[in-house]
């Protein structure tokens, strides 16, 4: 949207709501009561009264959940119209939205100008916030092209994945980076074309010419050895070549290698006959569609099984097929395939940086015109979306909704397995310790090297997966020495008061202002008291649970109101556990790691009075590590080369005395 800034309008109905809201049975005269799981009010927000202000224009509305977070972002012609329809009877409404209806506690809408509009608006919400009942394509996949600087007086060819309105020409997507290099590599030795980045014609004499001019692998722009029109010629069959003419060059290639070994210039011979095969390798990678053929088209198939749906895509350019993606989607399973395709089309091309002349798919997707315009408007050209009905275009989608199907079967029990590891061991471990819900466990270690550089780890697991984005980590600043209590302490309480900020002063949440509902604890009973502690001063009440170990630094079982709980060793919910407690470890243990590094000279010995560099490598030089030295007494301490009773009572006292910790 070039002009957001003025035709969008955003209406936040209310602030953060409560987390319930009264029974709605009437609202704007119309009957609410049949939804599954009636919707509560409270001061903050009035769905009924909301409801009541929506207006009649297009735009986008945006649900939020019990904890504020986005849950749905949905495009509509008539704003009014189309929310209100939600908190009507639930009657043919599926299970999915049910339930989302069931979790909404206020809603925002934002007014644009134009549907289309609205939809890219919803296209970036949905990239940005990733709701949970929104159809979401799985990928976030960039695609490397080739460009050519055609713009420039002496052009460059270079790999690239962005595509960018300069007047260049690109060729692509491809699916390999390795090959596109490959086949720029290629280019350069066929056509002798630059590779340096040099501003050309300004900067031509200034500098010598590289070693590819005298390799013979580049025509020597930077030298005046050839003018921007002969350049260009080059630059010519180069594009000529991308597009798929490789007839010339063949031709052309055999002639030379022909001439050389006529002129028993042998090693030549080689050369070019090298060439000519990796030019038949390119050209054998490439399926020919037709051989009149020369437009551009993605053609795309979709299959859908249960609640996973696979999109596979043959992008076709100039006529010949360069490569093939499949993407998977979240759907409901009540989702149609014109459904699924509109969803999929709309995310996809929002993130491509290519859109081609056609689309080809098997159903009529829901929106086809919106989208057409849509795909027009950015593309700056005519954009269709067909639908084969008979010969080779039909074979081809079928074609490609066969590929979808296969990919989808194939995949389907490499899900279910990943689902029972993530999803299913969180249910598992929801169930053993009786909690309502568990999506978002976070999960904490202390790690230092006797006491220095001591650090905390706070590791996040969302339905049963990492999520790395909300790891956070901890140098600690108030404890003195190796007490990973008072360590722990420091970091809950740091962690979940930044957290309460957050949430009271309504802003946007990061991964602080998103409390947990489990904390898992690397050790037993202490650590698990700890924390208890701190959530009780703050008055917050989150389930906490000990990771407890064997004598081997196995996980062992759960420690959880009071009383250890055994975990079989061979269940998806043991290996979770073992997954969660090995992350904040190694977490926690590169972050000591990276501090460290930066002073590895720092030992705990430089914080005890009297102790200097010279007296710390005797002391080390003598008893070799740490431990030993704190197992010493003070006469073994005083026998130290440059040690005196004085400064062996203050070594024997930094680590025996309870009032130096």
């Amino acid at each position: 949207m070039n002009n957001e800034q003025e035709n969008v309008k955003l209406h936040n109905s209310g602030s953060n709501s409560a987390d319930t809201v009264n029974d709605v049975t009437e609202s704007c005269g119309e009957t609410v009561s049949d939804c599954d799981q009636a919707l509560q009010e409270d001061d903050a927000f009035n769905i009924p009264e909301e409801l009541k202000k929506l207006p009649d224009k297009p735009g986008v509305y945006i649900m939020h959940g019990p904890k504020d977070e986005i849950i749905y972002a949905g495009k509509a012609v008539n704003l009014k119209n189309r929310v209100r329809q939600y908190f009507q009877s639930s009657k043919g409404k599926t299970d999915k939205i049910k339930k989302m209806i069931s979790l909404i506690r206020r809603f925002e809408y934002i007014v644009v100008d134009s549907e289309m509009e609205a939809l890219v608006l919803e296209n970036n919400l949905i990239k940005e916030n990733s709701p949970k009942y929104n159809t979401l394509l799985k990928d976030d996949k960039t695609y490397p092209y080739i460009k050519v600087t055609v713009e420039e007086d002496f052009p460059r060819i270079m790999l690239t994945r962005k595509v960018r309105r300069d007047r260049a020409k690109y060729f692509g997507p491809y699916t390999s980076s390795t090959a596109v290099r490959d086949t720029i590599d290629l280019l350069h030795k066929l056509f002798r074309i630059r590779s340096c980045s040099r501003r050309l014609p300004q900067d031509i004499g200034k500098e010598r010419p590289c070693l590819y001019y005298h390799l013979g692998q580049c025509l020597g722009p930077c030298g005046g050895f050839i003018d921007s029109s002969e350049y260009k010629k080059h630059i010519s069959r180069a594009v000529d070549f991308l597009s798929g003419k490789y007839d010339y060059v063949r031709r052309y290639l055999k002639d030379k290698m022909q001439l050389a070994s006529d002129s028993l210039e042998f090693e030549k011979a080689i050369e070019y006959r090298e060439l000519i095969n990796e030019i038949e390798v390119l050209a054998s990678s490439q399926k020919v569609t037709a051989a009149s053929d020369t437009d551009d088209r993605d053609i795309i198939g979709i299959s859908q099984l249960l609640e996973t749906a696979a999109a596979q895509i043959f992008f076709i350019r100039s006529g010949r097929m360069i490569g093939r993606e499949c993407f998977h989607l979240d759907i409901d399973k009540n989702d149609s395939i014109d459904d699924i395709l509109r969803d999929f089309l709309k995310q996809y091309y929002s993130g491509t940086p290519y859109i081609p002349k056609e689309i080809w798919v098997q159903t009529e997707p829901g929106e086809k015109e919106l989208i057409e315009g849509w795909l027009t408007d950015s593309k700056k050209r005519s954009v269709h979306i067909v639908i084969p009905k008979k010969g080779d275009k039909e074979k081809l989608v079928e074609m490609a909704v066969k590929n979808a199907e296969n990919q989808l079967m194939k995949d389907f029990e490499k899900m279910k397995r990943e689902a029972q590891r993530t999803k299913g061991a969180s249910e598992q471990l929801r169930e053993l310790l009786g909690l309502d819900k568990l999506s978002r466990i976070e999960s904490y270690d202390i790690s230092n090297t006797n006491g220095v550089e001591s650090v905390g780890s706070m590791v996040v697991f969302s339905e049963g997966r990492p999520k790395n984005s909300d790891y956070r980590k901890f140098k600690i600043r108030t404890v003195t020495g190796p007490d990973d209590y008072a360590s722990m302490r420091e970091v809950l309480t740091r962690r979940f008061t930044h957290g309460l900020v957050e949430i009271q002063s309504k802003g946007k949440l990061t991964a602080f202002g998103m409390l947990p509902d489990l904390i898992m604890m690397d050790g037993g009973k202490g650590q698990v008291n700890i924390a208890l502690a701190v959530l009780s001063e703050l008055k917050l009440s989150i389930p906490v649970c000990g990771m407890v170990k064997d004598d081997y630094h196995r996980t062992r079982g759960l420690y959880f109101n009071n009383e250890e709980l055994p975990i079989d060793n061979h269940s998806e919910l043991f290996k979770l556990i073992t997954r969660i407690q090995d992350e904040t470890h190694r977490f926690a243990i590169e972050y000591h790691k990276s501090l460290r590094s930066k002073e590895q000279v720092k030992s705990i010995l430089d914080d005890i009075p009297g102790i200097g560099e010279v007296r710390r490598k005797a002391l080390l030089k003598h008893f070799k590590d740490i431990d030993t030295i704190r197992e010493a007494d003070t006469a073994e301490l005083a026998e130290v080369d440059g040690m005196n009773y004085a400064s062996a009572l203050n070594v024997y006292e930094f680590f025996h005395c309870k009032e130096r910790h």
